[in-house]
């Protein structure tokens, strides 16, 4: 099974990204998905999920109300950010499992990361 996340890059403060990930190699149908971010000497953190239905999504407080999650079938997914701030410089990672979503225990299957960076 493969994630690959596509969608990052260079963005002015205020401005919008939209990041993708797209899964192979098996069915994800019921698998929860996952972005998680890593800055700079900082631990990986959580973002967003959304459960296997596509009913519920869950946000970082940080985040709420400037990024959406989304997926469309059960292999792709996405990640809306608007209203980018510095801080939100990392790599993303998309992610999928089963358990806490704001955990990255819980998930077994990860994207190999991309660059999103905010400038000001």
């Amino acid at each position: 099974a493969q994630l690959v996340e596509s969608g990052g890059g260079l963005v002015q403060d205020g401005g919008s990204l939209r990041l993708s990930c797209a899964a192979s190699g098996r069915a994800f149908s019921v698998y929860a998905m996952g972005w998680f971010r890593q800055a700079p000497g900082k631990e990986r953190e959580f973002v967003a999920a959304i459960n296997w239905r596509g009913g519920s999504t869950y946000y970082a407080d940080s985040v709420k109300g400037r990024f959406t999650i989304s997926r469309d079938n059960a292999n792709t997914w996405y990640l809306q950010m608007n209203s980018l701030k510095p801080e939100d410089t990392a790599v993303y990672y998309c992610a999928a499992g089963n358990g806490v979503l704001s955990a990255s225990r819980s998930y077994n299957y990860w994207g190999q990361g991309t660059q999103v960076t905010v400038s000001s």
